[in-house]
């Protein structure tokens, strides 16, 4: 009887050991399953770039080739996109095929934006000073950072398509469809139709009201217009701004010298001040690309040297972040400093696309309206994180914003912040697994970019 104990302490040791390393080796170890088995049922999904075929070398190079300009039509990808950006993905500019009707998309989309550096800088603060408001001003606050972003874009982009401030309660249905998006696309949740037809329905009966300042010329419908501002502005913009600003408040939080260095220079509104600013967006930016994997399908053969000549009909995978660890600044140490001597034509680093190739529209306003938003955030708080900060962050980003004059969180509350954000990790894997392979299937089964080019072709 008196092994019992000993047996049972000596158990107890590999159990704790495990139980302490389950949140380093499970969420990879499940991150590798799920896309096993993303593989299995998409089939193989097309030449990867950089990859063993092709050579970063020649990544900008195939990504301008005008051969590259197939966006849907063929690649197996394409379902699962559509099911996810839903609804009226064929509407939604990116994966419009080339031809008059993205022409016609892209340049309405350009002339929502195009807006002057000094309306954007105004757009974005008055928006965050909104939001920030809302924050209590006599204790830190634990927030998630893209959550806390959303509203603000929700607003930016509103005023920027009809001309006119956001009302709460379209915000609200704004923000609700944006995070359904990001939320289903990160495997985290599954989709909520419902959620975002709410939205469809709103903009769509300004359409046919007569107000909203943006439309689509005939032969678009009204409906159709609908989904393009849902898809161009609601969903992709909202989300990417969203994200782009929590990994920018993130590294700053997690990089004290950064952030002090960013305070010394918070008032000066000139270009000394914009270039500090700047170096840590692209540095944000170079570590935490904001587009994973980009694909194209050619329309013709594509010849890069005597010994590689790309097929018509392949479909190219465009992977940002494996091309940006390439080149000049292939590290993942986030080092804002490096931009004051790395030339960006030298380094791999294309954060808003490749320009020959449906770069982002929104690659003019985007860094300023990025500047406007930290100031008015820095101005109120101190920030202070211990979450892991991933390319991907499912996370949401979890941060302290400490206001001025507030102590600020000690080491036992930043222990207890890590220690929560690694057990999130392991149950945030599982759900993503289970969540992701079940919305795998059903976009294979509804087939819906493959029945749209069917129904075309007919």
């Amino acid at each position: 009887m008196s092994a019992l104990p000993v047996f049972g302490a000596l158990l107890a040791v590999p159990v704790a050991v495990a139980g302490w390393l389950l949140p380093r080796w499970l969420p990879p170890a499940v991150v590798r399953l799920r896309e096993w088995i993303f593989a299995r049922v998409n089939g193989t999904e097309g030449i990867a770039v950089p990859g063993p075929l092709v050579g970063p070398e020649h990544f900008t190079r195939l990504y301008a080739d005008p051969a590259a300009d197939g966006r849907s039509r063929g690649a197996g990808l394409s379902d699962l996109f559509w099911y996810w950006l839903a609804p009226g993905p064929q509407m939604h500019q990116e994966h419009l095929e080339p031809g008059e009707r993205y022409r016609t998309v892209a340049r309405t989309t350009r002339r929502v934006l195009a807006v002057s550096h000094q309306r954007s800088t105004e757009l974005a603060a008055a928006s965050a000073r909104r939001i920030l408001a809302a924050l209590p001003a006599d204790r830190s606050s634990r927030v998630r950072l893209r959550d806390l972003m959303m509203p603000i874009w929700a607003e930016v982009y509103h005023e920027l398509v009809f001309g006119e401030e956001c009302p709460p309660e379209v915000r609200a249905l704004i923000v609700a469809n944006a995070d359904d998006v990001v939320t289903a696309l990160k495997c985290c949740g599954l989709r909520h139709m419902r959620r975002r037809d709410r939205l469809t329905r709103h903009l769509l009966a300004r359409i046919e009201a007569g107000t909203s300042p943006v439309t689509l010329p005939e032969p678009f419908t009204a409906r159709e217009t609908a989904w393009y501002l849902q898809g161009a502005f609601f969903n992709t913009a909202v989300v990417q701004m969203s994200e782009a600003m929590a990994h920018l408040l993130l590294a700053v939080a997690q990089h004290p010298a950064t952030q002090r260095e960013l305070l010394a220079g918070l008032d000066d509104a000139g270009e000394a001040g914009d270039r500090v600013l700047d170096r840590v967006i692209d540095e944000t930016l170079r570590v935490h690309p904001l587009f994973g994997v980009a694909h194209r399908v050619t329309s013709a053969p594509i010849r890069l040297d005597d010994a590689v000549t790309i097929p018509a009909g392949a479909v190219l995978l465009f992977n940002y972040l494996a091309f940006q660890r390439t080149g000049p600044a292939a590290d993942d140490t986030f080092d804002p400093d490096r931009w004051r001597t790395l030339d960006r034509r030298a380094a791999h680093f294309v954060p808003f696309g490749v320009t020959a190739n449906r770069a982002c529209p929104a690659r003019g306003v985007a860094p300023v309206m990025m500047r406007a938003v930290t100031r008015e955030v820095l101005r109120r708080y101190a920030l202070v994180s211990t979450v892991r900060h991933s390319r991907s962050l499912p996370s949401r980003g979890p941060c302290f914003l400490v206001p001025a004059g507030v102590r600020p969180p000690g080491r036992f509350r930043l222990w207890l912040m890590r220690l929560a954000d690694n057990w999130a990790d392991v149950r945030r894997s599982l759900v993503q697994l289970v969540l992701g392979s079940v919305m795998v299937l059903d976009a294979r089964r509804q087939r819906l970019c493959a029945t749209y080019f069917e129904e075309v072709r007919r």
